[in-house]
């Protein structure tokens, strides 16, 4: 799985040549820097402006006890996405799973944005997952065929930075979208922003990321097992995640029939060891979703619990995590630097630190003598602590996967996160609905509904989570 003796084979050269004074905006990499950013600040736009709206969302449609299931909705299709697109990569070239995976993700948008009951709207999140992890996989092969090892750090500190602007500009759209047109209107507005990506983007890879060497059409064919091991994923965690919010003794069956397709797909599809953090690329692959799943899980119910508990308005409990997308991009470029490489384990090991304590924190203001600016600066550590963390571990990815390998890898690595996020979701969803969690008014300032606990009983144990995941940030550097 390693690249040592071939670090940059992956790399196809811009026409022109690519001299070692080139960047990721040098004349050889600038358009294609600028386009698949482009599409990072799609998806980083939908998560933050989608955040800020979906507590009036799941009001309206009286899905409150349903909430947890609207954003694990997204994870678990987006699973079998990801695996169809590393396989599709590996075999075509990133192209065209790009291209159908933006196509899904707007028409999931615009069904969310239509619908009439909360069922409609996590059918629409489930679309919107499988274009997700179409498009994600794809970019990771992307970087990993037309980049050199040397760049890789940086165009990944630069998807980073793409999230800055839509994390200060999207809660603040979105929030007054929501509060004067209607919360529609905010996943309705936002398939407009894929046409530029499409223009800046795909001409540019069809360019530069051919097929890998021996991959010509014919003779590298779809992995069948593969595939239904991704099925088998994505019906194994959507039924859990059911059996985690019905909360009844007849829940048992759908949970031990999700759980007997999850485990066996799982352990089909992720790296030999990962589940015993295994050293080098299991551990790297493990350690995105602890990280991922810890963080996504906690910050999904901090707009929720600053309108249901503290009676902030939808922009300004959105706003409260604006600061954290520039801290993110600082933690990836503070991992991007040369003189940061030596000390990468460390770095990432004060990145879980970080994520753990922020997560800890936020339930705090469940104190009302608390100030609620104390989620905003918790928030900002924590996601200082991700940038550390997520850019690392796709760098360290792509620097042990060969350059066949690079889309398989990559699926695994976003099947980590992706699952993560459904189990996580799914286990703080359950004790959330268990203590009173889905009893919100419909008021949009009630401070009356949900009990804290059921807020605290999501927080304290994805604190531990990420505490988990500092140890596994000791076992990524191979023998």
């Amino acid at each position: 799985m390693t690249t040592l003796g071939a670090r940059d084979a992956a790399t196809v050269p811009a026409e022109g040549g690519s001299g070692a004074d080139d960047g990721v905006l040098g004349r050889a990499y600038r358009a294609l820097s600028i386009g698949i950013v482009s599409v990072v600040l799609l998806i980083a736009f939908e998560a933050t402006a989608v955040g800020t709206a979906m507590p009036v969302a799941a009001r309206e449609l009286d899905g409150v006890s349903l909430y947890a299931f609207a954003f694990s909705g997204y994870f678990t299709t987006s699973l079998f996405g990801m695996v169809l697109a590393g396989q599709w990569s590996d075999r075509d070239g990133p192209l065209a799973s790009l291209t159908a995976g933006i196509s899904a993700f707007a028409a999931g948008l615009l069904l969310c944005g239509t619908a009439g009951a909360m069922w409609l709207f996590i059918l629409g999140r489930a679309v919107q997952g499988l274009g997700g992890g179409l498009v994600i996989v794809a970019l990771y092969v992307v970087v990993g065929r037309a980049y050199p090892e040397r760049l890789r750090p940086s165009i990944m500190a630069a998807f980073a930075a793409s999230w800055v602007i839509p994390s200060v500009v999207g809660p603040l759209a979105a929030g007054a979208v929501t509060e004067h047109l209607g919360w529609r209107w905010v996943f309705i507005g936002i398939p407009v922003l894929v046409f530029l990506p499409l223009a800046l983007a795909l001409p540019q890879i069809r360019r530069r990321t051919a097929r890998p060497e021996g991959a010509e059409k014919g003779r590298v064919r779809f992995d069948r097992r593969r595939i239904r091991l991704a099925l088998g994923i994505s019906c194994g965690a959507g039924i859990l995640q059911y059996a985690a919010q019905d909360l009844t003794w007849f829940s048992l069956v759908p949970a031990v029939v999700g759980a007997s397709l999850l485990v066996p797909a799982v352990l089909g599809l992720l790296p030999r060891g990962t589940y015993r953090a295994a050293r080098g690329l299991p551990s790297v692959v493990l350690l995105r979703g602890v990280a991922a799943g810890s963080f996504i899980a906690a910050e999904s119910f901090v707009p929720l619990m600053l309108v249901t508990q503290r009676g902030l308005s939808p922009t300004l409990a959105g706003f409260s995590l604006a600061a954290g997308g520039g801290t993110w991009a600082l933690g990836s470029y503070i991992q991007s630097r040369p003189r940061a490489e030596p000390y990468r384990e460390r770095l990432m090991f004060l990145g879980m630190v970080l994520v753990a304590a922020a997560i800890a924190a936020a339930p705090s203001v469940l104190i009302h003598s608390v100030p609620v600016w104390i989620v905003a600066v918790a928030w900002a550590f924590g996601c200082l602590g991700m940038g550390l963390v997520i850019a690392s571990t796709s760098v360290l990815l792509l620097r042990l996967s060969a350059p066949e390998e690079a889309g398989t890898n990559s699926a695994s690595l976003q099947i980590s996160d992706g699952l993560a996020n459904v189990v996580l979701l799914a286990a703080g969803g359950a004790a959330f609905a268990a203590l009173g969690g889905g009893a919100v008014s419909h008021a949009a300032t009630s401070v009356s509904g949900s009990h804290p606990a059921a807020f605290a009983a999501v927080f304290l144990p994805m604190a531990g989570v990420a505490l988990v995941g500092a140890w596994v940030t000791t076992r990524v550097r191979e023998r």
